[in-house]
């Protein structure tokens, strides 16, 4: 038979909407950050564990889907949503205005500050302690937004990014940089580990939590939908006490139906 180029486009039409993205078949690709204990990270085996695992894993099951969730670094999340290589990012990912402007987030499901850490036994005990220090943050967080915001008025005297929460607690505890501002439950969570680090302050900023995905995803109204029945129902209240050892608090995200995020 003499095929056309007509043809052959015709052809290759046809099997693009037979195959149909990824989560057409059942799958939702999600990106991770794997060291972010208890939120997400990789046992020995190399399996993804944590409480957002558990959330995205339970909410998928809801909307008759299953999870590939891929090893990604934390600033890479954001243009995997957006290029559309994975359909969603978990990684205690704060809902913010600037972000809703590119992303789509679900309903938040957990409520959290951030805190300033330093050295157990250092004199840094607040903010206004960190004058001439050196302040390090995880690269492309609401951390480093914080610090980069106060950093002129506040007289840091340096701003250190990393790629990992790892290496930035490592470089806190050996003293290359003199306090850490970061998320309180992964900075509490660590420090059950590393005993010589304490937070020194908490900063109240209201963030929350969502599952972040991109922006206008078809699947969007569905995993929020999921969230709200996981609400209603408990499990993401037992999923909580799983990972943190504590009831959510009746009035918090983990627990109350909240509205879609806009941008």
């Amino acid at each position: 038979m003499n095929f056309t180029r007509r043809n052959l486009l015709l052809v290759a039409a046809a099997i693009g909407i037979a195959g149909g993205p990824a989560y057409a078949e059942g799958t939702l690709n999600v990106g991770a950050y794997p060291t972010n204990p208890p939120f997400e990270y990789k046992n020995e085996s190399g399996t993804f564990e944590g409480f957002e695992v558990d959330i995205i894993n339970e909410a998928a099951k809801r909307i008759g889907m299953t999870t590939d969730i891929a090893d990604l670094g934390f600033q890479a999340l954001f243009a995997a949503t957006t290029s559309k290589r994975i359909d969603v990012a978990i990684s205690s990912i704060t809902i913010t205005p600037e972000r809703l402007k590119s992303q789509s987030f679900t309903q938040p499901y957990y409520d959290s500050d951030m805190g300033i850490a330093a050295k157990a036994d250092s004199p840094i005990k607040a903010e206004a302690d960190l004058k001439g220090k050196i302040v390090g943050v995880l690269s492309g967080s609401t951390g480093e937004a914080w610090v980069k915001a106060h950093q002129e008025a506040d007289g840091f005297s340096d701003v250190k990014g990393y790629d990992t929460q790892q290496n930035l607690l490592l470089d806190l505890s050996s003293g290359r940089v003199d306090a850490a501002v970061s998320d309180i439950p992964g900075l509490e969570y660590s420090f059950t580990r590393m005993k010589d680090l304490a937070v020194k302050e908490r900063i109240k900023t209201g963030e929350q939590y969502g599952l972040m995905m991109t922006k206008d995803h078809p699947l969007l109204g569905k995993l929020n939908d999921a969230l709200t029945a996981m609400k209603t129902d408990g499990t993401l209240a037992a999923i909580h006490k799983k990972w943190f050892g504590s009831d959510a608090p009746a009035d918090s995200a983990t627990v109350k139906e909240m509205p879609l995020p806009k941008a």
